[in-house]
């Protein structure tokens, strides 16, 4: 399954574990990711630190006008773009729930200029994320302009920066290491879930 063996959840500090069985208590698993990560618990505290902050903004006391879906929507296309099988499929399934919109994930994967269940706003933020995933150096004061004229402000620019770059870190590591995505991700946000009696 991976190059690296994923971390026994008993044997994690009390901290790490306590996310852990959150997490799972949350989705019914746990993804790979958090026992991967957790071989190394220092790194696994900085990039969860860092993912909490730029995915949840609002746990840090900060205001964004980026959607918890649109957040998802950068990850997805990003990660596609770095061929990175576990991001697309895990971000993807959360696009899909977060968007209410079966097809979205597939859409952005494959090419999000394409893709009919995004709006223009959502386009220009792909745009702009695409760019920093490949061309971060052309960035100009015009890939700027442009955002602003939807409604994006400059620190609305930072986060699809620092989601685009983060990721880039994540998909790196998650290819190298054979990471794969829970079977569980694959069928999230397709299909409506079983109503408990």
């Amino acid at each position: 399954m991976s190059r690296y063996p994923l971390a026994d959840i008993n044997t994690l500090p009390d901290d790490i574990k306590a996310k852990v069985l959150e997490v799972q208590a949350k989705a019914g698993f746990v993804p790979n990711v958090f026992l991967a990560l957790a071989r190394r618990p220092a790194e696994w505290r900085a990039f969860f630190a860092y993912h909490d902050a730029l995915m949840d903004p609002e746990s840090t006391g900060r205001t964004s006008h980026l959607t918890k879906g649109d957040r998802e929507m950068i990850v997805t296309t990003t990660s596609a773009a770095n061929q990175c099988l576990y991001c697309v499929v895990a971000h993807g399934a959360l696009l899909r729930i977060y968007e209410k919109k079966p097809n979205v994930a597939d859409q952005v994967a494959v090419n999000y200029r394409k893709a009919t269940d995004i709006s223009p706003r959502q386009r220009a933020m792909l745009d702009f994320a695409m760019k920093v995933c490949q061309r971060s150096h052309e960035v100009e004061d015009a890939d700027f302009e442009a955002l602003h004229q939807h409604g994006f402000d400059d620190e609305d620019i930072w986060d699809i920066t620092a989601i685009t770059a983060f990721f880039g870190l994540s998909n790196r590591v998650a290819s190298v290491t054979g990471m794969q995505p829970n079977p569980e991700f694959y069928l999230m946000g397709r299909v409506p879930k079983e109503k408990k009696v």
